[in-house]
């Protein structure tokens, strides 16, 4: 399969959406015999663009709403699509997209209201009924962030910040328009989510969404249920979220996410989760778990922190939190990412729980082979990747590697440096791992300019996009071939 976020996708509005490249996507996928579409977070984020730090564990992101379908449904003219300057084709323009995007989809809302026919109103009104769980805070939260200009809801006034009955209502129809209008934002979203997934599945194409383990600070989920993160009486956090130095990072990384109070609010944490799991199940095939650790003990970092060096591990609510949400949510298929400062608690649980974990083919190539990442070792219940969102490509990380490493790597493939990232490919293809995924970048044998994350850094990061010309006839061809040879 292929690793691709939504906004890499081709397209001439500054991103990424699920409009026709989506659907060209997966055609290619679908031509290459791929079966698995991995995707990030595709929740709203107002922090650097980042998928892992979403408003709303819950929500779509507005910016992946496709435009064009809108003026196929006649809710928008085609005079809407005529401006005065040029997006970005290699690169998600965030802002100028939102700039462009957000008016055209105000006037959509107004459109659907005063055209769309019954059914149409029909069909909004019972998403709305079905996802009253969490689009009644999220709507109401977004109203109201921006009523105040956009602060963070930890910033509002002493009433909604401490959700006062009062002033829910009283603002519930102040707003009333506008929280209808988000309401409306998230309809469309998850209307063309879905018939995407739905043409995806029927092309023989499974979806892997991920959910990230924390949600961010300033977010609808905790302002609606505060009471299940560690927080202090002025709703700041008490510690925040993070890793310790790692390969990644000599510092660690400080995430910044409130944390949870599995000590004092174990039974309705273990109710939200379960409303999370049941969520994506909906949307998504096969769920990677984020950060997997954490359920086994977490990084707790004092608030305030400039890096993650001083935290401390705290235990997490381990196998009897997964047993609740089986229980609850049934046994659906979960990867996890149990790569990073691991134990043997980690993997225990994993075992326990019968997860397939990660191999990351670019931390494989030492200097012997004992290296637990060479695809000598794998066993088939795990998932191999040539290299993550978090990854630099092939490409990029080859050129990095000392006169040694690269020796090592010619000789474990026994062949020529040319075409390095197709040889790597065939490598994790060939392997007895259930599932075999590669970026989009190293598809296209792209270096470091293309790279999607550089953890532990805040700018020039989920950028990455790709223009349709860039998948030939070799690439498929090519594709299709070891896919086949190999019987994924």
């Amino acid at each position: 399969g292929i690793l691709l976020h939504p906004t890499s996708l081709p397209g001439k509005y500054g991103i990424g959406t699920l409009g026709k490249e989506a659907y060209f996507f997966v055609n290619f996928l679908k031509a290459t015999k791929q079966k698995l579409w991995q995707i990030l977070p595709m929740g709203p984020s107002r922090i650097e663009n980042c998928p892992y730090q979403n408003i709303s564990a819950f929500a779509g992101n507005p910016l992946l709403i496709d435009l064009e379908l809108l003026q196929e449904e006649g809710l928008l003219a085609e005079t809407d699509f005529e401006i005065d300057y040029i997006f970005s084709d290699t690169e998600a323009e965030f802002d100028k997209a939102a700039a462009f995007k957000f008016p055209l989809l105000k006037k959509a809302y107004k459109t659907f209201f005063s055209l769309s026919d019954n059914s149409k109103i029909e069909a909004y009104k019972l998403f709305c009924s079905k996802n009253k769980g969490w689009l009644k805070d999220f709507s109401l939260y977004m109203a109201i962030k921006e009523h105040f200009d956009n602060k963070p809801w930890f910033k509002w006034n002493a009433t909604l910040k401490n959700r006062s009955a009062k002033a829910l209502k009283e603002y519930s129809i102040l707003l009333k328009d506008e929280i209808q209008y988000h309401r409306f934002v998230q309809y469309l979203f998850y209307t063309q989510w879905n018939k995407l997934k739905a043409y995806a599945n029927k092309a023989n194409v499974q979806i892997i969404g991920d959910i990230p383990i924390f949600v961010a600070h300033d977010s609808a989920d905790v302002w609606a249920n505060y009471e299940l993160f560690q927080l202090n009486k002025n709703k700041t956090p008490i510690s925040v979220s993070g890793v310790p130095p790692d390969f990644f990072s000599k510092t660690g990384q400080l995430w910044g996410n409130p944390l949870y109070d599995w000590q004092n609010s174990k039974k309705k944490l273990y109710k939200w989760w379960v409303k999370r799991f049941n969520h994506l199940y909906k949307i998504v095939d096969i769920v990677r778990i984020d950060h997997f650790i954490g359920f086994v003990r977490y990084w707790k970092v004092p608030f305030g922190e400039q890096t993650a060096i001083n935290g401390k591990w705290e235990k997490g609510p381990g196998l009897d939190f997964f047993k609740h949400v089986r229980k609850k949510s049934g046994s659906y298929p979960i990867i996890v990412e149990d790569i990073g400062a691991t134990t043997k608690e980690v993997f225990k649980l994993r075992d326990q729980l019968g997860f397939p974990g990660m191999q990351i083919l670019q931390f494989a190539f030492g200097s012997d082979g004992a290296n637990g990442f060479l695809p000598h070792h794998y066993i088939p219940n795990s998932v191999v990747y040539t290299g993550t969102h978090d990854n630099d490509t092939l490409i990029g990380w080859h050129k990095t590697l000392n006169r040694n490493e690269r020796k090592f790597i010619k000789n474990y493939l026994d062949c020529k440096e040319t075409k390095i990232n197709w040889n790597l490919i065939r490598l994790v293809w060939s392997s007895v791992a259930v599932f075999a995924i590669t970026p989009m970048q190293d598809l296209l044998s792209l270096g470091s300019e293309a790279r999607m994350n550089t953890p532990s850094t805040n700018s020039n990061n989920w950028k990455w996009r790709y223009e349709s010309h860039q998948i030939t006839r070799t690439i498929k061809f090519d594709l299709k071939k070891i896919t086949l040879l190999y019987a994924r």
